[in-house]
């Protein structure tokens, strides 16, 4: 057979054999199922090592943070002009322990009195009635307006515009069943717990009002569909959702109405602020003595605020999936954190198995 020329198209002839058949080709099995992965054995995943990020942004804001704590603790146990053996002697003294039980006094009632006033000034702004929800915003308006101070000066000094008060026929005095001088129905304790308890009622009714809207539409409709009466709808479903609304918001203002006690130096009311003001107004040791206040103050806030920390915890069992884990678990869950990444080898009992998925046969 003669080579073509280059260039020139190649064919080939193939010879077909027809004394035998063709084998049938095996049929290919395609599985598209993915393949299993395999679990490492315990040896393997022991010898893994684990590799950690690095939050330099972190610790190096960590590092500023702590150098400023250090140097203000450092002036504060090395700065003589703290006193601190004054603040040790009055801290407990007989005159600051009296005024502490005041300013507590004054936030138990001026609470109690305000929200429960609130809560109904929170009902009438939500009333149908055109006149309560006018009185309603009224009152609130006029107490948010007026600061608190000069509502003790007007609480206190109400006999300059009332001499008397008296119980009667309206629009006369002629006809009273008995009448008081207001110089002494209104003192120093009774004003200050008037100003605060009213004051402390407009804010009260704003954040109630607001936890009573924040209830979903259909938990009313769906109360009102099973017939029950508004009472139990207001007070077995929708106040108790509310409350997950209002809890923050009152603790808030309660905090704030403890310090808004130390207002009421005003009217001469010897509550921890004012008796701290006698004191180094007789002594002239002023910072010692402010820090006493502060300190106190600030031991009341620390216990109202792990107060609304449970209580928020206990309304959020129905809101959320996790609930916040507390202090204690905070801490206990750090150390055991700190621990694990001190531990070169990691525990293989508390990591979790790779599920296998089976392939169904077919």
């Amino acid at each position: 057979m003669t080579p073509p020329e280059t260039g020139a198209p190649v064919q080939y002839r193939t010879s077909v054999t027809t004394d035998a058949a063709a084998p049938t080709p095996a049929p290919i099995v395609v599985n598209s199922e993915p393949a299993a992965p395999q679990a490492p054995d315990a040896g393997a995943r022991a010898q893994l090592e684990v590799v950690h990020p690095k939050h330099w942004t972190r610790w190096i804001l960590s590092a500023v943070a702590v150098f400023f704590v250090a140097q203000f603790l450092w002036s504060l146990v090395t700065n003589g002009q703290y006193r601190w053996d004054v603040f040790a002697e009055f801290f407990f003294s007989d005159a600051v322990v009296k005024g502490l039980g005041l300013t507590l006094w004054l936030t138990v009632i001026a609470g109690a009195v305000g929200f429960a006033l609130g809560g109904l000034l929170a009902v009438a702004r939500l009333s149908k009635s055109p006149l309560l929800n006018s009185l309603a915003w009224s009152f609130i308006w006029f107490f948010r307006s007026v600061p608190l101070v000069v509502q003790l000066v007007v609480w206190y000094n109400l006999g300059y515009l009332y001499p008397q008060l008296g119980l009667g026929w309206p629009f006369t005095t002629d006809f009273w069943f008995a009448s008081f001088e207001t110089v002494t129905l209104i003192s120093s304790f009774a004003a200050a717990v008037l100003g605060l308890s009213l004051h402390q009622a407009a804010y009260s009714a704003e954040i109630i009002r607001a936890g009573i809207l924040s209830v979903d539409q259909g938990q009313l409709e769906a109360a009102a569909a099973l017939g029950l009466p508004r009472r139990v709808r207001f007070f077995r479903i929708i106040l108790p959702q509310a409350a997950r609304a209002i809890v923050p918001n009152a603790f808030n203002e309660v905090i704030g109405l403890v310090k808004g006690t130390s207002v009421v130096f005003v009217v001469a009311l010897p509550e921890l602020f004012y008796t701290v003001q006698v004191v180094y107004n007789r002594n002239q040791l002023v910072i010692p003595l402010l820090l006493v206040a502060v300190v106190w103050y600030a031991i009341i806030t620390t216990v109202l605020s792990i107060a609304q920390f449970y209580i928020e915890r206990r309304f959020s069992r129905g809101a959320l999936r996790v609930l916040p884990p507390t202090p204690i678990q905070r801490a206990t869950g750090w150390v055991r954190t700190q621990w694990a990444r001190l531990d070169d080898t990691p525990s293989v009992a508390d990591e979790p198995a790779i599920d296998t998925p089976t392939v169904a046969a077919r």
